[in-house]
């Protein structure tokens, strides 16, 4: 069960650690998945709020939450990309707190072509594995089914290509974009879970869903996320954003965080 915070999120949300902690604490959240950069940023900017970062993590800790941090790479500059990976993955709290996990978000379309895309993104994965070393928990954030059809924003996604250098893969399933109703987006759901281990050759692969967007759910919609997620055996699962997420979304993902540990 997981909850997710971006640079762009409310700054009182990550000066104030103990209660931005509390909050997901209270609501069942076992991960916090947050932003430590992305591409955008000016070169010299490795890690975004890095004191605040490091607070975070010791509150998590502290209340037994696992942190998990995530990375937007544009590609066109791997080096820089990797720089930016190697900076919070060596992050060291106060507290001697580190990441528990760290995880790509792969969606830029920067490179328009895709051979050189795929390339860049294989390499960039290939370090970032040997960076973390091989026990270290990592997690791919890829574009959901439809993205990576012709015609998408990145066809032939290599997922074969990057399953090795990761633990999990995480799908924007964000079925807001893509159709209505609960039967609709319980479909969606189900076919981007399995999209991801059929394309990856993996049928045992580790999913962690990422349902949304938060805020343009309705509740039936957000039990559908959660009901495809627990039927289609995905590891974990997640409404994009924590900001955005309101109380019945929150309910819904204590049911399937139950439901899985059973």
């Amino acid at each position: 069960m997981g909850g997710w915070l971006d640079i762009y999120d409310s700054p009182r949300l990550w000066s104030d650690a103990q209660g931005t902690i509390a909050s997901l604490a209270a609501d069942g959240v076992s991960t916090l998945y947050v932003e430590t950069a992305n591409y955008r940023q000016p070169p010299n900017r490795l890690v975004v709020r890095a004191a605040a970062l490091a607070q975070l993590i010791d509150a998590a800790h502290a209340r037994g939450l696992s942190v998990v941090g995530w990375y937007l790479p544009g590609l066109v500059n791997t080096r820089l990309d990797l720089q930016r990976a190697q900076a919070a993955l060596q992050l060291v709290t106060a507290m001697g707190g580190k990441l528990d996990g760290f995880a790509l978000d792969i969606e830029s379309s920067l490179l328009a072509s895709i051979p050189m895309r795929n390339a860049a993104v294989t390499s960039l994965s290939r370090q970032v594995r040997s960076l973390a070393g091989d026990g270290y928990p990592l997690g791919a954030i890829v574009p959901d089914d439809r993205s990576t059809m012709l015609g998408g924003l990145w066809p032939q996604f290599p997922y074969a290509g990057l399953a090795p250098s990761f633990d999990a893969f995480l799908p924007m399933a964000y079925s807001t974009h893509r159709t209505r109703g609960a039967a609709g987006v319980y479909a969606y759901t189900v076919r981007n879970i399995r999209r991801v281990r059929q394309s990856a050759r993996a049928p045992h692969l580790p999913v962690h869903v990422i349902g949304g967007l938060a805020n343009g759910l309705s509740p039936a919609e957000a039990r559908a996320v959660l009901t495809a997620a627990r039927r289609a055996r995905a590891v974990g699962a997640s409404f994009y954003n924590f900001a955005a997420s309101r109380p019945d979304e929150w309910v819904a993902l204590a049911q399937f965080a139950s439901a899985v540990r059973r």
